[in-house]
């Protein structure tokens, strides 16, 4: 099939998935949204785009299947180790000032990063009085980051991102292995709450102290990047922290007029205070 025949059925699939069942795909940039409709189409083994859009609208069932293959849950454990030394070191004896903290992290994917700042927020001292909340719109990854198992072949890698963040321990402290997995430890669940969210279509999740939505923008256009980075802002409490991907940019948006950098390589910025 020539590419602008494709173009056209995949502007039909989004329309169909908005119409039928109110998933707003019309910002993701479209490149790689297309790579990903297309492996469905192969995954499911239809002759084209126009057959999944058949299938979709006949059977509701497949629906969290495409879901799941239209969202990219690619994440691990203290990625990107620098990040995660400077949350620990410019952001947490902030956080420290507060008697409770709330952390939202949006688009938490299988739920890596999340357990990453359960762990260094636990090592802080911080944990007790945080609220973790961990949110996508992928149930199926949402299910998996609620059950903390993750493959042992990544538990080296995992580890040394861990010691490189200024993690105090042994990050298996934090785990038990089993077979060819490992299984976070239950008690830092105790204060994770994992939730449905739609970056897209829903609106402000929770007043937090921090929010983490890393190399989650860099899928949508720039007027969707500018609408989420608008919710944030709304979501941040008073001189609240907000880290983005580190591949990702904010000085094209008009709401990042409010946000200042407290570290600039790791896309960590902070809610400007204005006077009365």
């Amino acid at each position: 099939m020539r590419p602008e025949a494709e173009d056209v059925e995949v502007d039909l699939f989004i329309r169909a998935m908005q119409l039928r069942h109110g998933y707003d795909f019309s910002q993701y940039a479209r490149a790689s949204f297309k790579r990903r409709v297309l492996g469905l189409v192969q995954n499911f083994e239809l002759p084209s785009v126009c057959d999944l859009i058949g299938k979709m609208l006949r059977d509701d069932g497949i629906v969290p299947g495409l879901v799941a293959g239209l969202s990219v849950p690619v994440s691990d454990m203290f990625r990107n180790p620098w990040v995660f030394q400077s949350l620990r070191e410019d952001v947490f004896p902030v956080l420290a000032s507060y008697p409770h903290i709330n952390v939202w992290q949006a688009g938490c994917a299988n739920g890596q990063e999340v357990y990453s700042l359960a762990i260094l927020l636990e090592e802080a001292g911080l944990y007790d009085r945080t609220q973790i909340y961990a949110t996508d719109f992928n149930d199926a990854a949402l299910a998996q980051a609620a059950e903390g198992i993750f493959s042992v072949r990544d538990a080296r890698t995992y580890s040394e991102n861990y010691v490189a963040a200024g993690g105090t321990a042994s990050l298996s402290d934090y785990y038990h292995s089993r077979y060819d997995f490992i299984k976070m430890d239950e008690r830092l669940k105790r204060n994770i709450t994992f939730a449905n969210h739609n970056l897209v279509a829903d609106g402000v999740f929770c007043e937090a102290h921090l929010i983490l939505c890393r190399n989650v923008l860099i899928y949508f256009t720039d007027v969707l990047q500018n609408h989420v980075l608008g919710l944030f802002r709304d979501s941040l409490a008073r001189s609240g922290f907000l880290c983005l991907g580190t591949k990702e940019s904010i000085d094209f948006a008009p709401a990042a007029r409010d946000l200042v950098p407290v570290n600039a390589r790791a896309r960590i910025y902070r809610l400007a205070t204005r006077a009365p």
